[in-house]
């Protein structure tokens, strides 16, 4: 294992995370069996007490499990000197078995947390818990996937040999190879264009309905996780080789370093700041006509509409600036 401060610091914080969603999730059973607000019995008054301890703890863990990934990804790019045939993170995550499967469960997870942070705004404002079962239910999904990632976690890091020889991100992101990363990589750029272009807007237009009838909110929720996927699609198959200007780099980890002054941290942030407020857009839709939240669903439900619709479209912004900016173009677009 490579000792390295950010790998200590992921792995602490990964099983202080685990420990407080196993606590969690014991008392979020309970709660989604035997909560009843109108009952003064002690197991109930217990209940209350316990939540409020729970929910102030799981902020700060779900804010911890949405920093993680960006640090993971960090540190998995700061490695890459270490690791022959590495250049980015792409080569040092590919050192192992375990770091392409580790970010996408981290990916996973900090999409749920930041879930579970909007649910648990909202039930906060309320005075009788009434997104209790709810906050708990996503709490319950987010539990193994963090107790699984943080296991991937550490058997990636611990598995890290210096002397491995891995692979560079021209190989692994090639139209040539093998595997999900070569066939992002080899999508056709005009379709693929069509698609990122179109469902940003459809994402626009559909929340731009929503703000103004307060319906359709599994739609933008939905065109939300939609326009996040085709985004990173779009990254791996045109965006990126705009911002390398070269035709067959198609790396989507490369646009974080600093010779390409950091772009990537700031595309990747409001693609996921995006597609949390369009995942608790969703989640909290259904329950718009709780009593004790019509004061405060409805502003915040637009205000996430809002969020997620600005984000992609200031991504799509920045996509579409590094395009035009660049004298390189695409052969055949």
């Amino acid at each position: 294992m490579i000792l390295h401060p950010p790998i200590v610091a992921l792995l602490v914080g990964s099983l202080l995370v685990s420990f407080l969603l196993l606590l969690a999730s014991g008392i979020g059973v309970r709660i989604l069996r035997r909560w009843d607000l109108a009952s003064g019995s002690e197991a109930q008054l217990a209940l209350e007490r316990r939540t409020y301890l729970v929910s102030t703890a799981m902020s700060y863990a779900c804010a911890f499990q949405v920093v993680s990934l960006f640090l993971f990804v960090y540190t998995a790019d700061d490695l890459a000197p270490l690791f022959v045939g590495a250049m980015c993170a792409a080569g040092t995550l590919y050192a192992n078995a375990y770091g392409y499967p580790t970010l996408l469960l981290k990916t996973a997870g900090a999409i749920l947390a930041g879930a579970w942070l909007i649910v648990n705004y909202a039930d906060n404002r309320g005075r009788d818990y009434p997104l209790i079962r709810l906050k708990y239910g996503v709490l319950l999904v987010l539990a193994p996937v963090v107790l699984i990632e943080t296991a991937a976690q550490a058997a990636y890091f611990g598995g890290l040999k210096a002397d491995v020889i891995t692979s560079c991100c021209g190989s692994l992101f090639s139209a040539a190879s093998s595997g999900v990363a070569s066939e992002l990589a080899a999508l056709p750029s005009s379709p693929t264009r069509i698609a990122f272009y179109g469902a940003i807007a459809a994402l626009v237009v559909a929340g731009i309905w929503f703000r103004r009838r307060a319906a359709g909110g599994y739609v933008v929720s939905g065109l939300s996780l939609l326009a996040f996927v085709i985004s990173i699609a779009a990254i791996i198959s045109f965006i990126s080789l705009y911002i390398y200007e070269l035709p067959t780099h198609h790396c989507p980890f490369c646009i974080l370093q600093r010779e390409y002054h950091f772009i990537g941290y700031p595309m990747y942030a409001l693609l996921f700041v995006g597609v949390i407020a369009g995942l608790g857009l969703g989640l909290l839709y259904r329950r718009r006509h709780t009593p004790t939240l019509r004061s405060v669903l409805p502003p915040l439900a637009q205000g996430l509409s809002l969020v997620a619709m600005a984000c992609f479209v200031i991504f799509a912004a920045i996509s579409t600036y590094v395009m035009l900016a660049t004298p390189f173009h695409l052969e055949g677009y």
